[in-house]
């Protein structure tokens, strides 16, 4: 089960056709970030094809999503389970990628799974059972926590072989590679850094798990210049974020 990552960069906004209307402010934010990770693929000597641009739309309703996928939208990242699934629901009839994103509770983890067969966010051997309980295919992200807090998300660097282990042990998970969110008091240059280290350490047991979740809209250029392969990207896209219901 492979990742999809052709309906990305190299997507051309006009050339997509839909009977939606779209603001002229979200068109020109989606094509300034496009053209904000293929400027950072050319200084990292990369392939713009090469990267996933997941537009986080936490918050923000199902017509927002459209009106994304008629500017080329495809891939879509949501944190919550009661956010997306309605979403997903009503939108069934486009063809769009959905990444669950945000912190997964193994009670959720059927659910999730209806509607996203990405999860960004595997930080413990419990939700791995989860999910394998399911048995429904899916890839996971391991999230790994890149500050000196053991309360944030994802799991610590020294317990990632072992999560590692527990996901290749399951026929019906595909270990596709890291995530991590880049800690606010340290550049994030250097937190990506880090992660690329894991990354490969990852590939030592699963040589296949070669993608890196990592980038967000303050710091998608420095993930993509340490390799990330999938950006999550909010606000740069799709503008103030609304206030949760």
């Amino acid at each position: 089960m492979p990742l999809r990552t052709s309906t990305t960069i190299s997507t051309s906004l006009n050339s997509c056709a839909s009977p939606v209307s779209t603001s002229a402010d979200l068109a020109e934010r989606v094509e300034n970030v496009l053209g904000r990770v293929a400027d950072a693929c050319r200084d990292a000597q990369r392939r713009p094809d090469d990267v996933t641009v997941i537009a986080v739309t936490k918050f923000h309703s199902a017509q927002l999503i459209r009106e994304l996928h008629a500017l080329g939208i495809r891939h879509v990242g949501e944190n919550r389970h009661q956010d997306a699934a309605p979403k997903a629901a009503e939108l069934a009839d486009l063809d769009v990628t959905w990444h669950f994103v945000g912190q997964l509770q193994s009670n959720k983890a059927r659910a999730v799974l209806g509607y996203s067969r990405i999860i960004h966010s595997v930080d413990r051997p419990s939700l791995v059972r989860a999910l394998a309980k399911t048995e429904t295919p899916c890839e996971v992200f391991l999230e790994v926590n890149l500050t000196d807090d053991p309360g944030r998300g994802g799991v610590e660097p020294s317990a990632l072989d072992e999560l590692a282990e527990s996901v290749l042990a399951e026929p019906r998970i595909r270990l596709a590679g890291v995530m991590g969110v880049a800690p606010l008091d340290e550049a994030p240059r250097s937190a990506f850094a880090r992660l690329r280290l894991l990354s490969e350490r990852v590939q030592r047991l699963a040589p296949d798990a070669t993608a890196i979740s990592a980038g967000m809209s303050g710091d998608f250029p420095d993930a993509i210049a340490e390799g990330a392969t999938h950006l999550r990207i909010g606000t740069a896209i799709t503008g103030k974020r609304p206030t949760a219901p």
